[in-house]
């Protein structure tokens, strides 16, 4: 056969890549894209009798380079740091480096060819260099990213030579397997300290939490100031620095952990001013001061009491105020919500378009909502047939950063969810308030929504709404009153307040069926 295929490459460490043909004793690497033969290359006998030449010139080179490559300085790493680590790299005749392999304890392999694409073989479940560093024979160890720098960092500590070096390792991975955690857990966990040497990004930051969370008494990391990593360090020639900055590595802190002064006054000088708007509805003010951003806010009633209506009176109070705010209203039309608000506008009764041309009232209502888009401080959106909480919850940090909305309305909250049984609903709802009140306190955002209840007084489907909320408010109205105003009248009732502590009576409001609007009484 005159073409051998799949075979082992010659000049890279490719198994199954090199493609030789037997009669014109030539080849080609489908994965490096070199030549065989390949003008100044040397080749070794073993080579060399797996793929015969005729051109004698290609003489052979030295075992050692064959062997897997040679111990050679790279990146600023001397050639006594590679052989403690055992790494050799593959170079060409021009010297460049071709690839270079990191063995670690288990067997398994990683093969960088330059400059910058890795093989992996084996399976990679414990640290590269942690059989270079008998366990708990130093107070100390370093743990990087890369092995490049673990290689960096041991020698910028002094290496073998220096009575502050320490066992310096590195992860396989970003983001290792749960199997290598426990694998490497017992011989960490010899060492009295754990230092950090990881990128200030993403993974790096993830790898700290998950490190302090199994060390949380032994956890320190260094801080790389402008550089990315050890080896950044290395080659700009700043090992000075990066020892400094190792002996000051400080103990970690989680992001969600505050404890330093610089933390404590940061909360002081940074966290915005408790802010709240008044509703216009004396009593409620007087207890609750008004709505409140970076709090979840429910309402909460029984069918028919008007709670869409409530909403509507206090989305024509942020109008009045200057608030910038979003609403969505699940259970009516785009366009009712905005006749809604033009009612107010009008004094009159403007929620449908054939009472609006029997009045004549067209221009008017064209003109109020006109006058309603120029304030810029009002934001309409629906969910679509298939957006559930995730989308809700996207949708709302969207309205609170981009927008610069204060507040997000959504009612009722029952109908975010939709799925087939009671059960599921009352999780997916637990999950949503959880979520919705962690939103409102980190985005500074009021969410206010309301909710549906059962028989018996509780949200409907779902408990956690109202366990969550920071504020609720129970709407009571006497639907089958014989008296006019009794009948059209919704008493609010504050059972819960964790911003004033203020709870009970909070006002009433009385409906004009003529207008469509409500009024504080």
């Amino acid at each position: 056969m005159a073409e051998l295929t799949g075979q082992p490459c010659p000049t890279c460490p490719s198994s199954d890549a090199f493609s030789y043909n037997t009669e014109k004793m030539v080849g080609v690497c489908f994965s490096c894209g070199s030549s065989y033969p390949k003008g100044g290359q040397r080749y070794s006998e073993e080579t060399l009798a797996l793929y015969p030449l005729a051109d004698l010139d290609f003489t052979p080179t030295t075992t050692t380079q064959e062997a897997g490559g040679i111990y050679t300085s790279l990146r600023g790493i001397a050639s006594g740091t590679m052989e403690h680590y055992g790494v050799k790299t593959l170079v060409a005749p021009d010297g460049s480096p071709l690839s270079q392999t990191y063995t670690y304890p288990s067997g398994a392999t990683k093969t960088r060819l330059f400059p910058k694409d890795f093989r992996a073989t084996g399976k990679m479940d414990s640290l590269f260099g942690q059989n270079r560093f008998t366990a708990g024979t130093s107070k100390m160890v370093t743990i990087t990213e890369g092995e490049l720098d673990a290689m960096s960092a041991w020698q910028m500590l002094g290496g073998a030579s220096s009575r502050y070096a320490t066992p310096v390792v590195s992860l396989p991975s970003a983001v290792p397997s749960k199997d290598f955690w426990q694998n490497v857990i017992p011989w960490l966990d010899s060492f009295q300290k754990i230092i950090l040497s990881v990128d200030a990004d993403g993974p790096g930051d993830e790898v700290a939490q998950k490190v302090n969370a199994l060390f949380p008494h032994k956890t320190y990391r260094v801080d790389h100031s402008i550089y990315k990593d050890a080896n950044d360090f290395l080659v700009a020639g700043k090992a000075a620095e990066y020892k400094a900055a190792w002996f000051g590595a400080a103990r970690f802190m989680p992001d969600n952990l505050l404890h330093s002064e610089a933390d404590l006054l940061s909360l002081f000088d940074e966290t915005p001013e408790h802010s709240f708007v008044p509703t216009g509805i004396p009593e409620f003010d007087s207890k609750a001061m008004g709505l409140h951003r970076g709090h979840f806010t429910v309402f909460k009633a029984a069918t028919g009491v008007g709670k869409t209506e409530v909403f509507r009176f206090l989305e024509w109070n942020f109008i009045n105020r200057g608030v910038t705010f979003a609403t969505c209203h699940l259970e009516e039309i785009p366009l009712r919500s905005v006749l809604g608000l033009v009612s107010y506008d009008l004094n009159d009764n403007m929620t449908r378009k054939d009472a609006i041309e029997a009045k004549g009232k067209t221009e008017e209502v064209r003109a109020s909502i006109k006058r309603l888009a120029e304030t810029e401080h009002f934001y309409q959106f629906k969910l679509r047939e298939n957006d559930g909480a995730d989308e809700l919850v996207q949708q709302i940090k969207m309205m609170a950063t981009v927008y610069g909305c204060q507040f997000v309305m959504i009612e009722p909250i029952q109908d975010t969810i939709t799925v087939a049984s009671d059960t599921n609903k009352e999780s997916e709802l637990a999950q949503l308030a959880i979520r919705l009140s962690k939103v409102a306190a980190e985005y500074n955002v009021g969410i206010l929504t309301i909710a549906h209840t059962n028989s018996d007084g509780d949200a409907k489907y779902c408990k956690m709404i109202v366990q969550r909320a920071s504020v609720v408010i129970d709407l009571q109205r006497n639907k089958d009153a014989e008296d006019f105003e009794d009948r059209n009248t919704t008493k609010l009732v504050i059972q819960k307040n964790r911003p004033t502590s203020e709870e009970g009576f909070a006002g009433e409001m009385l409906f004009n069926p003529e207008t469509f609007t409500l009024t504080p009484l």
